[in-house]
């Protein structure tokens, strides 16, 4: 049943003193003050994203993944609990799930206003999340590889003794030299991928110089960072800063080609994640 015009009221003065305890952080006053909203319009999802941020606030990770996943009930749309759902999982290390939900809030808040803040900083949430499950995988990687390349040079020194080859002391020795050196080439190209190396020129944007998050193409074909060129065209001028031809937002188009690309790329060196 829909509440009241009283109520709904009341819940809005309710919030808006939650908003005002939240700025002088008492945390706990403005809970409260969320709370009641919400008893008395539990539909309203900005309730409850405003009381998890202040659970965010006291570390209160649970209530914030409780409040998140019922305001998401109520609107799937809304970056700011998919953000928060996000960071809640990660500090229960569940990387894949909270990765999911960073991904998603980084979706719609590019949808919904491409340069606002929350952009920025749901990338640099994700950027880290994202690094810091490449740097677990890989140092577990690591480990297992030189696991199993000393088990391989272990036996391969065993085969050597077990077989009596004809020929010189030094023949037989050249001979275990170079099986050796293939076996280091095999696992150092099995190792390669997470050895960080330059990120490819055509992956990162013409302005930053920093790997592509949002690209977007201009009709002369070059591609830019969205909320760069954005910032370009508002601050700057009307042109294109590459070829100082007239360019208006309007002809701005993604560039699924370079954004799968990066993509691609970021799954298999997550190293490129880490942000300077």
């Amino acid at each position: 049943m829909s509440p009241t015009v009283g109520a709904a009221e009341q819940a809005e003065l309710l919030r808006q003193d939650g908003n005002s305890y939240f700025k002088k952080d008492r945390f706990g006053a403005a809970i409260d003050a969320y709370t009641e909203a919400i008893t008395l319009c539990p539909n309203v999802p900005i309730y409850w994203t405003n009381r998890a941020l202040c659970h965010r606030k006291r570390n209160e990770w649970t209530r914030v993944e409780e409040d998140c996943k019922k305001a998401i009930q109520l609107d799937h749309h809304s970056v700011k609990a998919h953000y928060m759902l996000g960071l809640a999982l990660l500090q229960r290390k569940e990387y894949a799930e909270g990765v999911r939900e960073l991904e998603k809030a980084l979706d719609l808040g590019r949808g919904a206003n491409p340069k606002g803040y929350m952009v920025e900083e749901i990338w640099q949430e994700l950027a880290r999340a994202q690094y810091l499950s490449w740097e677990h995988e890989s140092t577990k990687r690591s480990w297992e590889l030189q696991n199993l390349k000393e088990a391989c040079e272990e036996a391969l020194k065993e085969t050597n003794l077990l077989n009596h080859m004809e020929g010189s002391e030094d023949k037989k020795e050249k001979s275990n030299i170079n099986q050796l050196e293939v076996l280091n080439r095999v696992f150092n190209k099995a190792a390669e991928d997470d050895i960080p190396t330059e990120v490819p020129d055509y992956l990162c944007c013409k302005i930053t110089l920093d790997i592509f998050r949002d690209p977007v193409i201009t009709p002369s074909g070059v591609t830019y960072e969205r909320a760069v060129i954005l910032d370009h065209l508002q601050k700057v001028g009307k042109f294109d800063p590459v070829t100082r031809e007239t360019l208006y937002p309007s002809q701005l188009v993604s560039n699924l080609a370079i954004k799968e690309a990066v993509r691609s790329y970021l799954d298999k060196h997550g190293w490129a994640y880490k942000m300077d």
